[in-house]
């Protein structure tokens, strides 16, 4: 569905599109039509020279995409309907501008990109007897439509930046207190384990890290939500590698036990450390504003885009695996119909239940739609997210939902799953999900398929 953008449909912006002479904007198109291909590679060229480009543009779907996309941006610009469909031309801009928001395109690229087209445009231009005119006349094209992107691309980036904050208020509307004790009880588990493990074999393996910890998972994918901007995060991250990459690599197989008491000495002054940040951070925690999905407790839809976007960020740059899960439960309006409503939101809340039971801390579950759930698995390649979609599977087959008046019963689900392969935009990876969880429902329901 389209935004309303109601102060860019006014003569002002119609008139902006230029109501030129007819002979200058034919001979314009047809010289970005001849010269489409050369101008495209020429962006894209220039753009791929830039490393902060290269982020966006790295993705072969993207640029297999992105290029026609481009081509036909350029000829559609002055293609016959742009002179009379006002409306469409401002929709087509508008869109533009909100997938960059999404995908999180810094508009400066954006303006480089258009001043090569214009400059290689120039070029073209040069040599026909009305320059000036159609130079002046491709240039308003342009420039009009980046303003309409611009305009679009703020109120994207605007929304989204509200709704990352929100998602950091409603992550302080947890239990704090229960949240701070279980993250203290997941770093004393992690610490009890490896001293064992360095006691009965003088050496920690890098399974043992603890960043790769429940409490280290915890630590990267909800902390920076919940503790924004704290130096002590900072921090605690700084004292988590060391702990890492300079402290655990100290324990050798076969250590004299001599040789471990300095070790061992580092070792708990930093993980005290850590212990001392965590609680430092959350004594500064202020501020709470609900936003689960009030009758199953999973997290609202509405903060879906921020996390998601967020988690494909730190994947791409920390080069980890990311996979979605798209839940959906089989014959639920069959449930509805013939127990109705108050037994199928039963039905809901204890599916919810079971999905969460079924994932880690560090991952999200949220309600997707009426009877779908989708589960974000940080850190988490397409077998092993393929390995806990059947376990949830067989846990929702098994367990006997129970409902007042009714004897027990049971649902299955079918699920969809597709794993994060490099593309920023993440409706592109939802949207596989859902290809999977199609194909699960068309073969036969109570399946998990895979992307």
């Amino acid at each position: 569905m389209q935004p309303s953008f109601p102060a860019l449909a006014d003569p002002q912006h119609a008139a902006q599109f230029g109501v030129a002479d007819p002979a200058s904007v034919r001979r314009l198109r047809h010289l970005v039509q001849d010269h489409a291909e050369a101008l495209v590679a020429a962006f894209y060229d220039a753009l791929l020279a830039h490393e902060e480009a290269r982020a966006f543009l790295h993705h072969s779907v993207v640029q297999e995409r992105l290029s026609p996309s481009l081509r036909r941006w350029l000829i559609d610009l002055f293609a016959p309907e742009a002179d009379g469909d006002e409306a469409g031309v401002v929709a087509r801009q508008v869109k533009i501008g909100e997938v960059h928001a999404r995908i999180k395109i810094p508009m400066h690229l954006v303006m480089a990109g258009a001043a090569v087209l214009k400059r290689r445009l120039a070029e073209v231009l040069a040599s026909e007897p009305a320059a000036f005119d159609l130079l002046r006349l491709s240039g308003e094209r342009i420039d009009h439509a980046l303003r309409l992107m611009s305009q679009s691309y703020e109120k994207g980036a605007s929304n989204r930046a509200r709704l990352d904050e929100a998602y950091r208020l409603f992550s302080l509307d947890q239990d704090v207190n229960f949240e701070r004790e279980s993250q203290r009880a997941g770093l004393m588990e992690w610490s009890q384990k490896t001293l064992f493990r360095i006691l009965a074999s003088g050496g920690v393996d890098g399974a043992g890290a603890l960043s790769a910890s429940p409490f280290g998972l915890w630590i990267r994918h909800r902390a920076d939500f919940l503790f924004d901007g704290s130096p002590h995060l900072a921090r605690l991250n700084e004292v988590m590698e060391r702990i890492d990459l300079e402290l655990l690599p100290r324990f050798l197989p076969g250590a004299a036990p001599s040789d471990l008491a300095a070790p061992l000495t580092a070792l708990e002054a930093a993980v005290d450390e850590v212990a001392f940040l965590l609680n430092e951070m959350f004594q500064g925690l202020a501020g709470m504003e609900g936003g689960r999905d009030p009758l199953t407790r999973a997290l609202n839809r509405r903060f879906l885009s921020s996390i998601l976007s967020r988690e494909i960020g730190f994947a791409n740059a920390n080069h980890t695996p990311l996979s979605v899960l798209l839940l959906d439960v089989d014959h639920f309006k069959r449930i509805n119909d013939t127990h109705g409503h108050p037994i199928g939101d039963e039905v809901l809340r204890q599916v919810a239940e079971a999905v969460t039971e079924n994932v880690r801390p560090s991952d999200f579950v949220f309600r997707y739609g009426g009877e779908e759930f989708l589960v974000v698995l940080v850190e988490t390649g397409l077998r092993q997210a393929a390995i806990i979609a059947e376990r949830m599977r067989q846990a929702l087959a098994a367990k006997a939902v129970t409902a007042s008046g009714l004897a027990p019963f049971h649902v299955t689900v079918s699920i969809g799953v597709a794993e994060h392969g490099g593309h920023p935009d993440e409706n592109y990876l939802v949207k596989q999900a859902d290809d999977a969880l199609y194909r699960a429902k068309q073969n036969g329901r109570n399946r998990v398929e895979v992307a």
